[in-house]
């Protein structure tokens, strides 16, 4: 009797285990299903999926809309063009607009000032953005040169100082002379805390003030001149060809950056190098040529060596 006793109740533990087991695998697999097929009866997912009945029609929202028949779409028509028209031209085959005639139209939209002449008559092209600057990490700016047929030529370079309320701020000041060897010459002054800023900045300044030498064909003056520029005086005169420049300081920097080769020049009071060098640009500004001094006198070129 024990032993059916012991049978018996093996048999039933068994049996509670394996109901247990089965009823933990049936929540888990309820868990993981979405909600709508966890409401689904068991019996429909001990089923294989392509065993599933069908959806019904009602379960999906189709939107229908009622279409015409696309071949009767309206087809576009563009308005017709006017009697006598003339298609523009191209862009491209247009021609080509000159310097003067956009000069002229940045003048009439902006002003005098974008003309590309200022309103001395001094070519101000060059102070356009013909200067770039290259700048690096670790580098200071550099700017390349400008490149408009002008040479360069340093006169002086000076240290000046000036006194403030925290002590004296050292600057340098550079005169340079710019010319283009054909007539055209101009000197400019500038200041700045490095030796290379100076000479830019005065090379730009001398660009602005170009004024033009006048010159005989033997490279030479069409007659003496004198001026004096503050406590400077400046004494120039013509020279035979083979003569060359007998000149000596920033007089004789100035006549070479003209053009001149035959010359005599004299400085006499001051040698300071910026007052000669702008004393001799006024001695030459008093110059005038033969033909002009005849045309205003209203008499042939002739007449004047009588």
């Amino acid at each position: 009797m024990a032993a059916a006793s012991a049978a018996s109740l093996s048999a039933t533990f068994s049996a509670l285990s394996l109901n247990h087991r089965r009823h933990n695998q049936l929540l888990i697999s309820s868990r993981l299903l979405p909600f709508s097929a966890s409401k689904t009866p068991f019996s429909l997912l001990s089923k294989p999926p392509h065993s599933l009945p069908p959806p019904k029609a009602t379960d999906f929202e189709i939107p229908f809309i009622e279409d015409e028949d696309g071949a009767e779409t309206a087809a576009f028509s563009p308005p017709e063009r006017p009697e006598g028209y003339i298609p523009p031209a191209s862009f491209d085959d247009g021609p080509m607009e000159s310097e003067e005639e956009i000069a002229r139209a940045y003048e009439e939209l902006y002003g005098p000032a974008y003309s590309g002449e200022s309103f001395l008559g001094n070519d101000v092209y060059v102070m356009d953005s013909k200067v770039k600057k290259s700048t690096g990490f670790g580098s200071k700016s550099k700017k390349e040169k400008v490149r408009d047929g002008f040479d360069e030529r340093v006169v002086q370079v000076r240290r000046v100082t000036k006194v403030v309320k925290g002590g004296k701020q050292l600057h340098f000041r550079a005169i340079v002379v710019v010319g283009d060897k054909q007539g055209n010459v101009g000197v400019g002054v500038g200041k700045a805390k490095e030796v290379i800023g100076a000479v830019q900045k005065s090379a730009v300044n001398a660009r602005r003030n170009i004024i033009s030498v006048p010159m005989t064909k033997y490279k030479t003056f069409p007659h003496r001149s004198e001026a004096d520029y503050g406590a400077a005086k400046v004494m120039l005169r013509p020279a035979s060809p083979g003569t060359g420049v007998i000149a000596g300081g920033a007089v004789r920097i100035v006549l070479e950056m003209a053009g001149v080769e035959n010359a005599l020049g004299k400085q006499l009071g001051s040698n300071n190098a910026l007052n000669n060098a702008r004393a001799t640009v006024v001695a030459v500004q008093k110059m005038r040529q033969f033909s002009e001094v005849a045309e205003q006198r209203g008499i042939p070129m002739e007449e004047l060596w009588k």
